[in-house]
């Protein structure tokens, strides 16, 4: 591995090595040996780590007092009833795309259209998809895992059935109609990092690409002529947004050709505020000369709205990752043994789902409203997204124990919001890289991004309670109906199924207005992220708030480029991970163009070969 060495100057310079930098750096790297690159990264170097490499473990990294996850705490926000929120973004090299689900969905055509940006539309991104992947042209190996537990799955798909929803089997399918539930198998992937980063590193044929860990980046440098020359970073000790640094620093390295701040829809912001680019306003309240005035820096942040409902379960051990995640299986032990467990996500079904005709009149003519205008006639977009976790996801030491003494088994459903119309912001409040920026996430700010939450908790029970797995709900993970309620949660199978016939006859649950009210505060309660951050710093034209054009300039200076989701000017109904390779990897094409390196495909076999992954595929 090459690391940084003080006085080295470098062509370009990414300020953040997340997921859509790994694949820039990588594919620059591999395109041209002499052109110097160093990616720069505020938390650890991820190769080879256990807890990231084996997709099993993915929730330590979330746990308090991670170091691999950044936590941004935002103000208490009314909406969400005082609460603040925390948001977690990638802490580690590779990013976001080092520490979560590990899902791979692809986002709906249409969301790349509605970008109205030349060169970002689905036909001309849909190839870039392609090269991504593995069996393509790309690093990238995408499958179910080492581990799949289809009769599971099945289960969910036929008790959505069920509730009346056709199942529409290929959710990777940028252009399909969504006729109620789209999505059958969720395909794991890899980080970006031992993707795109590590197999080049460690060829030893690419002295030309360097890593510098455990430093924040403060801010961008710039020459007299407003050209971005370098960056200025401290080393610390921790990853954290918040915390101190060593006592050494802040240093500068200089950067002959071009910087790219790559610090997610959280990070980068700041780092361009701190430069003296953003919003006037909020830059000379702390004296900071305003280089370019930006006034959507740090504004239109947006995620998808997470809510999170644990369900008992007749899964068998084998069928959950409860073992694991509760310390009943030992760790080490399965390494040792290389239990194929640990290549699974516990994630064997997501799907992209639209309400009924009758599900959409009971929602009130609020959402109704916003159905006539985005959703009726562009049937190929989801109003919401779930995913099912064979796992309870939390601390089980809190979890009840069964009267029997033996192990529970649980499974988890993911609701969460595909096209938020809610925004939040996000700026800084000190020139210190270590003082907190000021975070609104904005979640529930639009009225119907709650009606669409009350919804799905009504849709994701009814399809849960009609498995043969269900064993009802855990309580504390649901709202709390009213005594007397005919929406009271169950404890043991609500019926004993013989058929797909006697799912499909299950009544459905009463909801009357008071239980509306106890959903709605339940969800306003512990809506949470989905680890989506992005827009933050939209491509757009400067007159409509962009900060960046088509070719990812920022607007005002020379020699400045953004490279990650905070780029994106709306939301995808997907996963955010695939697309942020496909921002890395449009990226790679227009820095390579800048840089007068001809096509970036020339390089795409060089960096398979280099990968020894290549031979055993």
């Amino acid at each position: 591995m090459t690391t940084h060495v003080e006085g080295r100057q470098y062509d370009v310079i990414f300020a953040g090595g997340g997921t859509a930098a790994c694949v820039a750096a990588g594919r620059l790297a591999a395109a041209d040996s002499s052109l110097s690159i160093l990616l720069v990264e505020g938390g650890k170097n991820n190769y080879n780590d256990p807890t990231v490499v084996n997709p099993a473990m993915y929730l330590v990294h979330l746990a308090p007092g991670s170091q691999t996850a950044l936590f941004y705490e935002a103000n208490p926000e009314e909406a969400l009833n005082g609460r603040k929120a925390i948001v977690p973004s990638g802490g580690i090299l590779g990013g976001g795309s080092s520490i979560n689900f590990m899902m791979y969905t692809r986002a709906q055509g249409v969301d790349f259209d509605d970008w109205e940006t030349e060169g970002w539309a689905a036909k001309d991104l849909l190839p870039l998809m392609k090269r991504s992947l593995h069996g393509h042209e790309g690093p990238v190996h995408v499958s179910n895992g080492t581990y799949f537990q289809e009769e599971a799955a099945q289960d969910v798909l036929n008790a959505s059935i069920a509730t009346g929803h056709e199942v529409t089997a290929d959710a990777q399918d940028l252009h399909k109609d969504i006729r109620g539930l789209k999505g059958v198998g969720v395909f794991s992937r890899q980080d970006a990092a031992h993707a795109y980063i590590h197999p080049l590193m460690q060829s030893g044929d690419y002295p030309n690409l360097h890593l510098l860990l455990n430093s924040k980046v403060n801010r961008v440098t710039f020459d007299e002529n407003n050209r971005a020359n370098g960056i200025e970073y401290v080393p610390t000790p921790s990853s954290q947004p918040v915390g101190g640094v060593n006592s050494t620093g802040p240093f500068q390295v200089t950067a002959r050709r071009m910087v790219v701040v790559s610090a997610g829809a959280l990070g980068t912001p700041s780092i361009l505020e701190r430069s003296g680019v953003g919003s006037k306003e909020v830059l000379e309240k702390l004296n900071i000369p305003v280089l370019s005035d930006l006034p959507d820096v740090g504004e239109h942040y947006q995620d998808h709205h997470l809510v999170l409902y644990p369900y008992k379960t007749s899964l068998k051990p084998s069928e959950s990752l409860d073992g694991l995640l509760s310390g009943r299986k030992d760790f080490g032990e399965a390494i040792q043994n290389q239990d194929p467990m640990l290549g699974w996500n516990g994630i064997d079904v997501c799907s992209k789902i639209r309400p009924t005709d009758k599900e959409i009149e009971a929602m009130g003519p609020n959402f109704k409203e916003h159905w006539n205008r985005d959703f009726r006639d562009r049937p190929t977009r989801p109003v919401m997204l779930t995913g099912v976790v064979q796992s309870f996801l939390g601390d089980h030491k809190v979890l009840p124990q069964r009267e029997d003494g033996e192990p529970q088994q649980y499974c988890t459903m993911g609701a969460y919001t595909a096209y938020p119309y809610s925004r939040g912001d996000i700026h800084i409040t000190s020139k210190d890289v270590t003082t907190p920026a000021s975070f609104n996430t904005g979640f529930f700010k639009a009225e119907a991004d709650v009606q669409k939450q009350i919804w799905a908790y009504k849709k994701q029970r009814e399809i849960y309670r009609r498995t043969y797995a269900y064993s009802g709900e855990l309580d504390f993970g649901h709202p709390k109906f009213p005594v007397g309620s005919k929406a009271a949660l169950q404890d043991g199978p609500v019926a004993k199924f013989s058929s797909q016939e006697d799912r499909n006859n299950l009544p459905e649950i009463e909801y009357s207005a008071e239980d509306d009210e106890a959903i709605e505060k339940h969800v306003r309660d512990n809506v949470n992220t989905t680890w989506h951050s992005l827009g933050t710093c939209r491509m757009a034209p400067r007159d409509k708030g962009g900060v960046v054009d088509a070719n990812l300039n920022v607007y005002g200076v020379t020699g400045l480029k953004l490279c990650d989701l905070s780029i994106c000017p709306g939301n995808v109904g997907a996963n955010t991970n695939n697309t942020a390779l496909l921002v890395g990897e449009k990226a790679a094409d227009i820095l390579a163009k800048d840089l007068g390196l001809g096509e970036i495909g020339q390089s795409l076999r060089r960096m398979d070969s280099a990968d020894p992954r290549s031979e055993k595929v």
